[in-house]
């Protein structure tokens, strides 16, 4: 059998069975969210003041931007868990988590004095959230590669990287719940950083794991 030919009976296998792939998903990110919960509170938990940083929308934006990279990432890497899938629309989506970060950037420079910009871009807990996100991201992007094999990639390396954005995504929310420094100048940079770690080493390990 030619490639072409066994990749369109993989991709036929693949398309009659969405639900399982979707369900199998769906059970990987709520195993490694525990996974990652646990680690979290062993390493970090919620700052003291939780309650009252609630209130401000600097604090809640940073869950809508987390949340959002969690699950358009995890679309594209439901789809590129299907051979021969087509990628435009779920690319297209990853931009939604980058846009909402920019108009929160929009405010900020709207209503804060240009002195304070960089205080606010270096904050105070750049090494912390560089250490901790990818250590909250490592079991969890075991978890994903781990599903993904159970559908049949034919871009390991992309679909590693959508596997540690993912990763990354579930990371930096739960991080988010312990970070100070609330400024979208500090997510944009820092939180960028740490979940590029991740993404980087998930196209790695995709690249020998998920490869058949």
């Amino acid at each position: 059998m030619e490639t072409k030919d066994l990749i369109k009976a993989i991709s036929s296998d693949a398309t009659a069975r969405p639900r399982s792939l979707g369900a199998l998903l769906l059970a990987a990110v709520a195993i490694a969210s525990v996974i990652a919960a646990i680690v979290f509170s062993y390493l970090a938990g919620p700052r003291a003041d939780f309650a009252a940083a609630a209130e401000t929308w600097r604090f809640l934006i940073k869950f809508v931007v987390t949340l959002a990279l969690v699950a358009t990432s995890g679309a594209l890497a439901l789809t590129l868990a299907r051979p021969g899938a087509r990628l435009g629309m779920r690319v297209a989506l990853l931009a939604v988590a980058p846009a909402i970060l920019l108009g929160a950037i929009s405010i900020e420079l709207a209503t804060i004095p240009s002195t304070e910009w960089a205080t606010r871009l270096v904050g105070t807990n750049a090494r912390v959230c560089l250490t901790l996100i990818p250590l909250i991201g490592l079991g969890p992007l075991g978890i994903f590669l781990a599903a993904m094999r159970q559908g049949a990639p034919t871009r390991p390396t992309l679909t590693g990287a959508a596997c540690g954005l993912l990763a990354g995504g579930l990371a930096a929310t739960l991080y988010a719940a312990h970070c100070f420094d609330d400024s979208p100048f500090f997510v944009a940079t820092w939180y960028t950083l740490a979940i590029a770690m991740l993404t980087a080493v998930g196209a790695l390990a995709g690249r020998y794991v998920l490869r058949w």
